[in-house]
């Protein structure tokens, strides 16, 4: 089995009804209904300082939506990019179980808002 860092959407273990359900569903602020996010997750993201404590899903969607940056010119962060850095954020945050069910998670609520944000065929197999 690789040992493969990163962002990688194949590694959600949230069952595609949950997620669908997250996706199409009202944002309520109550961290946990991301999935991925239980209580012990949810207790991990509220640790921290100011702007380093998120307590509920809007926090956690801008915290995503602060890591689409900065761009300068010569660099735009780019959705794969974007997703790894929100990745290794969750790490940073001790998040050790579902962090690519979180980032997905999130990517796809917010690419209904914000289209383009994120490109799942950009993690496609040309082999598979």
């Amino acid at each position: 089995m690789s040992d493969a860092q990163g962002y990688d959407p194949k590694r959600s273990r949230v069952n595609d009804d949950t997620m669908a359900d997250f996706i199409r569903g009202t944002v309520t602020g109550d961290v946990t209904e991301v999935p991925g996010i239980g209580p012990a997750a949810a207790k991990k993201l509220a640790d921290g300082e100011g702007d380093e404590k998120v307590t509920n899903t809007y926090q956690l969607i801008g915290k995503f939506l602060m890591l689409k940056g900065p761009d300068d010119a010569d660099n735009k962060v780019e959705s794969m990019e974007h997703c790894e850095k929100f990745w290794y954020w969750l790490q940073d945050k001790g998040i050790s179980a579902h962090r690519s069910a979180i980032v997905k998670a999130v990517a796809c609520k917010v690419n209904g808002l914000f289209p383009g944000v994120y490109d799942p065929d950009l993690y496609d197999d040309d082999d598979e």
